[in-house]
């Protein structure tokens, strides 16, 4: 067909793809033609060269794929992008290696106030449990604290407890630990954001982390010279997004602090990725501040910039022993961890904040926080009415047979991350599969059976737990090996996966209509990639490398 006038001209179009919609009434295509940050046109590269302008930028994908942006479903995109400048010591095992890597970093930054590394395996030392000797061996006169990857556990060095006062341990709230060695003095190990945070305010980050830490706001505000610190840290952050061809983030920590800062973004220069912002809810809090959300969902409605999401953690993690479970422990028989809510508090909340009408996502990831969790929505649903709420429940690790079918029941989206098993992408198959215990294997990391009992899966990294790159993580989700040859298999699909990452994603946060396919009045919203990813064999997929990012029509990321 052939279109005239200036009217009817792209903004931007993209040729010689292999388009990839997302979208069953129409699945594949050849080029696409977009104007005013929208799709207008899908179809053969001669009827959309139609809408070909002198101003029309012509991207050539090269016979790559064109497929929906990504959307990010979970991440923390504040301390991500400040974690970028860290030490990262994934992968690294063994005293000497540490040491190295260590003492290495600390020369490169002899400034700086406090060293922090992140990534380091719980089994860095074989068996040997990591303590503050091992790390005064390494760095005895300066500041140290290094991170597990879940970032629920950190390490640090004498110096380093002494500037934070917590050397002799302090009183803290449930779930959270400063593990105290024999001598009375804390031994170095920290389980949970109270344990650490001290630690971590030494190295004037603390702004970062406060939507993570307490939900709360800056105080004393930041000066203005802080503030653009800050802008410079989410731009760095928004920046990695594009060139992994992210396009939608929701973040799963927050408060109005980080709102602010991407507001100015956007009124600066416009935001390079779509960003959702919740109010984060903490166990010290009273049901009444649950307005300030209210206030945040009806400021932050924009295509770009969104909140309307409270999250909460009911519990934390296995590898320390601090997610909640059912049952006790496999390596620990009389423990089945601690909640950050009793259950009947927790139903208490989800009551008020499904009567305001937002939305919830709360981190469970033992099966005992899971069906708490979903006892929770089930309450809000009888004290307030069915609605379509789309209320979320974070990584489920484990869960009980009874407890898949109630994500369908309840409308319930199951959030998960492919690179999270044990042995799927990065992180080491012990501790936590022996923590887990071989009877619980079958409905661990069980996103397969979650899918075919009917319950909406939603894919995301967890940055910066876990590497950002969505690729990789289709990777991990196709790919994914049974611990046991009994357990089920849990792999999905190419098409399945890449659903996880842009169909479901927008479902969850209810945009279907706008975003997640590649259709004619959808948000143009894309990614080119570096080659043909349907033809590609699963185990070169971490090859295929995204080129060309483009969000609301506008290109954020040419390689």
């Amino acid at each position: 067909m052939s279109v005239t006038g200036a009217d009817h001209n792209a903004d931007l179009i993209v040729v010689n793809g292999r388009v990839l919609t997302m979208d069953a009434d129409n699945p594949t295509a050849e080029a696409i033609a977009v104007r005013d940050g929208a799709i207008i046109a899908i179809g053969s590269r001669a009827s959309i060269e139609g809408y070909k302008g002198t101003a029309t930028r012509i991207v050539d994908a090269g016979g790559g794929s064109v497929i929906p942006g990504f959307i990010e479903a979970h991440m923390h995109l504040f301390s991500g992008a400040a974690e970028l400048a860290h030490l990262q010591l994934s992968g690294v095992h063994g005293f000497d290696a540490l040491q190295a890597a260590i003492r290495d970093y600390a020369s490169a930054w002899p400034d700086a106030k406090m060293l922090v590394a992140q990534g380091v395996d719980y089994t860095v030392l074989g068996d040997e449990r990591v303590t503050r000797h091992h790390l005064d061996a390494i760095l005895p006169d300066r500041p140290f604290v290094m991170a597990a990857p879940d970032h629920h556990t950190m390490w640090a060095n004498t110096k380093a407890l002494e500037l934070a006062g917590i050397l002799h341990g302090r009183t803290l709230g449930p779930g959270n630990e400063i593990v105290m060695g024999e001598d009375g003095l804390a031994a170095g190990e920290l389980r949970e954001g109270e344990a650490f945070g001290p630690v971590l305010d030494l190295a004037g980050e603390g702004r970062v982390r406060l939507g993570l830490a307490t939900g709360g706001e800056p105080n004393p505000m930041p000066s203005a010279a802080e503030r653009a610190a800050d802008r410079d840290i989410m731009r760095r952050g928004l920046a990695w997004c594009a060139r992994h061809g992210i396009t939608s983030i929701h973040n799963m920590d927050g408060n109005l602090y980080q709102l602010e800062l991407l507001a100015e973004i956007e009124a600066e220069e416009g935001l390079p990725c779509r960003a959702q912002i919740p109010f984060h809810y903490k166990n010290f809090m009273t049901l009444d501040m649950l307005d300030k959300a209210s206030v945040m969902a009806e400021r932050y409605k924009g295509e770009w910039l969104s909140s309307g999401i409270v999250k909460v953690f009911y519990d934390g993690v296995l590898d320390s022993w601090t997610a909640v479970m059912v049952e006790p422990y496999a390596d620990r028989p009389d423990w089945v961890g601690e909640p950050l809510f009793t259950p009947p508090q927790f139903a208490e909340l989800a009551v008020v904040v499904d009567k305001l009408g937002l939305q919830m996502a709360v981190h469970s990831i033992g099966d005992g926080a899971v069906r708490a969790v979903l006892d929770g929505y089930q309450a809000a649903a009888k004290a307030n009415g069915k609605r379509d709420s789309r209320h979320r429940v974070e990584h489920i690790e484990v869960i009980t047979d009874d407890d898949v079918p109630r994500f369908e029941k309840l409308g319930v989206i199951a959030s998960m991350q492919p690179p999270h098993p044990p042995g799927a992408m990065d992180f080491p198959l012990e501790p936590t599969v022996s923590r887990i215990g071989q009877a619980r294997w079958p409905l661990s990391y069980a996103w397969r059976t979650l899918k075919n009992a009917g319950a909406r899966v939603v894919f995301a990294s967890d940055w910066p737990v876990a590497p950002i790159d969505p690729i990789l993580g289709i990777q991990a989700a196709v790919l994914r090996k049974p611990w046991a040859s009994t357990d089920p298999d849990q792999r999905y699909s190419l098409h399945e996966a890449i659903a996880g990452y842009t169909v479901e994603g927008a479902y969850a946060e209810f945009m279907e209509n706008r975003k997640g396919r590649l259709k004619p009045g959808y948000l143009a919203d894309l990614v080119v990639l570096s080659a043909d990813i349907e033809a590609t064999a699963p185990e070169d997929l971490h090859k295929v490398r995204p080129v060309t990012t483009v969000c609301g029509g506008k290109v954020t990321y040419q390689a």
